[in-house]
Parts: C-alpha cells; sequence; structure tokens
C-alpha cells in the first residue's frame, strides 16, 4: 500500500505541474493535451494509474478491517505521537478511511469532468462541447461552476489530510522509522504535500474568479481574432462599394 500511495503522490505531483502550466498559458496546457491525448503511451499510463488506485483501495479496505478487530479504537497502524501530539496528524490517522471515501467520490467527479470528455471522447469518437485536446476550455467550463468550485475545494481539502499521515506514513513502512527521523519526515511531508495542494487550490480558485494570467491571454487573442475579422469584413465592403 505505501509503495502505490508514493506512485500516486508522484503523479499528483506531475497532475500539480501541469495545471500550474494552465493557470499562465491556455495554449502550452493544450499542447501537453494533444501530446497525451488519446496516444497508446498515455492509455498504457492511465490503465496503470487506474491499477494503482484499485490496488490501494483494497489495500485500505483491508488493512482498516484488520486493524479495527486487532485494535479497537486505535485503528490506524502507525502511532502518530512523536515528542508531542500533532493535532492534524491525529486526526488524519484516525479518519483514513473517511478520507478515502470523500477522495475517491472526488476522483469519479474529476474522471467525469475531465477523462471523459478528453481521452474517453477521443477514443470514442463521442461528441462533446469542445475538442478532446482543449483541456484548457474544460477547465475554464469546470472552475467557472460554483458547484463545481466547492466540491473541488472540499476534494483537496479532503487528499491534503489524506497525505498529511499517508506521505510520512508509507516511508516509515518503507523502513525510514526512528524517533528523530519521523519527526522530521512529518514535517517534510507536511510541507511537501501543503505546498502540492496549495498548486491545485490556486488553480481551481484562479479560474472560479477569472484572475488566472492564461484567462488574460485568451482574451487578449480573442480581442486580436476579432479585430482581425472585423478589418476582412471592412476589406470586403470597401471592395464591393468599389465595384
Amino acid at each position: 500500500m505505501s509503495v502505490t500511495g508514493i506512485a500516486l503522490i508522484l503523479f499528483l505531483t506531475f497532475h500539480c505541474a501541469m495545471n500550474i502550466v494552465a493557470l499562465f498559458s491556455g495554449e502550452a496546457y493544450n499542447m501537453i493535451c494533444e501530446l497525451l491525448g488519446a496516444n497508446w503511451y498515455a492509455v498504457v499510463a492511465t490503465m496503470g494509474l487506474a491499477t494503482l488506485a484499485v490496488i490501494h483501495i483494497v489495500f485500505a479496505f483491508i488493512l482498516t478491517a484488520q486493524n479495527r478487530r486487532a485494535r479497537g479504537d486505535n485503528r490506524y497502524e502507525v502511532s502518530t505521537t512523536v515528542n508531542g501530539t500533532n493535532v492534524v496528524e491525529k486526526w488524519a490517522s484516525g479518519n483514513m478511511l473517511v478520507l478515502g471515501i470523500i477522495i475517491l467520490l472526488g476522483l469519479l467527479l474529476h474522471l467525469f469532468n475531465f477523462w471523459y470528455n478528453m481521452m474517453f471522447a477521443e477514443l470514442t469518437g463521442m461528441t462533446v462541447a469542445h475538442s478532446p485536446s482543449d483541456g484548457f476550455a474544460f477547465i475554464q467550463d469546470t472552475f467557472a461552476n460554483p458547484v463545481f468550485m466547492v466540491l473541488y475545494l472540499i476534494w483537496i481539502c479532503a487528499i491534503w489530510f489524506h497525505l498529511s499521515h499517508g506521505f510520512w506514513s508509507a516511508l516509515q513502512t518503507l523502513g525510514w522509522s526512528g524517533k528523530t527521523w519521523q519527526c522530521r519526515i512529518q514535517w517534510i511531508g507536511l510541507i511537501y504535500v501543503t505546498l502540492l495542494m496549495l498548486g491545485f487550490l490556486v488553480v481551481v480558485l484562479a479560474f472560479a474568479f477569472g484572475c488566472a494570467p492564461s484567462l488574460c491571454d485568451a482574451c487578449c487573442d480573442a480581442a486580436a481574432a476579432d479585430c482581425c475579422q472585423q478589418a476582412a469584413d471592412c476589406c470586403k465592403e470597401a471592395a464591393a462599394c468599389g465595384q
């Protein structure tokens, strides 16, 4: 479970970096979407991620059931008290299953908003609101919806709580143990996942409130296109008058 968790964290890191690109350039973001698209390597990677997610979820339920039978109220395997009790760590460790269910529901929403309209649409030839490679347009549509914005904020918070405990717990399971290193890993993990989730949070809020720099570029491009079209229309009218 720790290996699948770390692999999924690495994917989240890549995904966050990709989202930050969308924050500054819609054109660059769509280039990445087109590069990935429904190409064989993107499909294989998606299947791999789905497999990792399923394994992680299945093991989460199995371990939770085992820990409840073995420990009663002390349900999680790793103790969170090292040189004092961390409130966030303690709460997260005791509610990993609940957080996991919220994350799973958020994942299904995210797959519907993006994967279904992009990769699935391209694979099946299904007609959707925008070109399947126009991920920037789907970002705009999704986060312009206040309901989706709130749901994504809840989802991001749930992921943050989940990872605040899961990050260092996974490393400890792989052998990074001891009071000194556990305390350091806790802080490193908390800082890392906080920065990671802030990246996602900024993207959601920037598009929801229309203050993403890339939106300004898109508006400028649209205005320039309108001006060019108007100029072309004027030329046609002038040519018609001359005749």
